[in-house]
């Protein structure tokens, strides 16, 4: 019942069925019309070989008759050769012999005639076996219409089934069931077999993506705690202690990591959503802002590019040259430099630090979310470490990529890169 219903629900394989079906019907009566047609076409030469048959049986009856042994052996191997009944009249139109049973059904009879004169008749009646000619034709036909739509429907299935598969996966996956993936054979046709694998592509990217959400969300929410903790607790000393100028600075401080954290955050979510607002930016004035923002030395920048425009989110590109100067900061002893400089083709911006340097692995470790180093002193308890992932996850959506290196004799170089050119405005 449930494979019916199925097949009532797909549309599509039951068209292809009924289309097929359809067609075989129609070729195979416009065949058997065509056949008709074309022993029709025959007819006089048909007729005229009747005729000479008449001819040939009359003037053997007509030699024999007044025989009536020899007349009743050619009456015998007649009904035998034509396989029915045949009756000899004399000419009055009495029965004087019946070769089987008398005549039931349709007859025709032949006048044998001798010297002009009528001297009886034969009448040959209708086939004994009166559907044979029908059988004979229409079974192979409605045995060869069968066997055709039955092809017809299994090459409806095998058209339908892949799709009606694509549709269920995708109904899962608007239902929530984001483990949902299609399974097509590897005989269907590659089209099929290349948007099945389009849905099963986007499916695991949804489900990492909101996986990623909820460990990021749930990791936040612990976060959270600790600023706020410590607002709690410097809020009831300023109320029994009066509010002093340190108290109120550390009260903005953890203000501002909050808000940094919500920062970061608000920018994650945009890239979550794909909510890039590409616009023509200049590279060296994106670095100069986020300088000035910081409240770094403005002549810690350093442009090595005749070229630095490219197409990217004001937004995004801001916040990432912000975490990357206060990862210099905080971890690397301060920043040494901020540097712009164009290659390939690609716009690279880099915060050099004079601190201890990255410890063996690290260089790829501190773009992990969430991740801090107690193997040297560039992590601090401040940080969150989402500060150098949100870098990386800024740099790939703008089509680059995020990289950290130690520098010769001391210090770290952490930058990321991204697709240069833009036109002018």
């Amino acid at each position: 019942m449930k494979r019916f219903s199925a097949y009532l629900r797909g549309g599509l394989q039951r068209r292809i069925f009924l289309w097929f079906g359809a067609s075989i019907l129609v070729a195979s009566v416009t065949a058997t019309l065509v056949t008709w047609i074309a022993a029709g076409l025959g007819e006089p030469t048909w007729r005229r070989n009747i005729d000479r048959g008449r001819s040939y049986l009359r003037g053997e009856f007509a030699r024999v008759w007044d025989s009536p042994a020899e007349r009743e052996a050619m009456a015998r191997e007649l009904s035998q050769s034509i396989e029915t009944d045949v009756m000899l009249l004399d000419q009055d139109g009495r029965v004087i012999a019946t070769i089987g049973n008398p005549c039931r059904r349709g007859a025709f009879s032949m006048a044998i005639e001798r010297g002009g004169q009528p001297v009886g008749a034969v009448r040959i009646c209708g086939p004994r076996h009166r559907f044979r000619p029908f059988w004979r034709l229409g079974l192979p036909l409605l045995l060869t219409t069968a066997v055709l739509w039955a092809a017809s429907g299994a090459i409806a299935r095998r058209l339908g089934r892949p799709l009606w598969e694509i549709s269920r996966v995708a109904q899962d996956i608007g239902a929530g069931k984001l483990s949902s993936r299609a399974s097509i054979p590897w005989r269907d046709p590659g089209e099929v077999r290349v948007l099945a694998q389009s849905i099963n592509d986007m499916a695991d990217r949804i489900e990492k993506q909101m996986a990623d959400q909820r460990v990021l969300l749930g990791a936040v929410s612990h976060e959270l705690r600790t600023p706020l903790a410590r607002v709690r607790v410097l809020l009831e000393l300023a109320r029994e202690s009066g509010a002093d100028a340190k108290t109120l600075d550390e009260l903005e401080r953890e203000v501002i990591e909050i808000d940094r954290l919500v920062g970061e955050l608000l920018a994650s979510s945009r890239l979550d959503f794909a909510a890039l607002k590409p616009l023509a930016l200049d590279a060296a004035e994106m670095a100069r802002q986020a300088l000035e923002r910081a409240g770094a030395d403005p002549s810690l920048l350093q442009v090595e590019a005749s070229g630095t425009r490219f197409l990217g989110d004001a937004t995004l590109i801001a916040r990432a040259l912000a975490n990357l100067i206060d990862n210099a900061i905080r971890h690397g002893g301060g920043l040494a430099c901020l540097r712009v400089r164009a290659r390939d083709g690609r716009i690279a911006f880099e915060a050099e630090d004079a601190g201890p340097g990255f410890t063996g692995g690290d260089e790829e470790q501190v773009f992990q979310p969430f991740y801090r180093s107690s193997k040297d002193g560039r992590a601090d308890a401040g940080s969150h470490g989402l500060g150098l992932a949100l870098v990386r996850r800024i740099a790939q959506a703008h089509g680059g990529s995020a990289y950290a290196v130690n520098r010769a004799p001391q210090g770290a170089c952490v930058g990321f890169e991204v697709k240069g050119g833009a036109p002018e405005s």
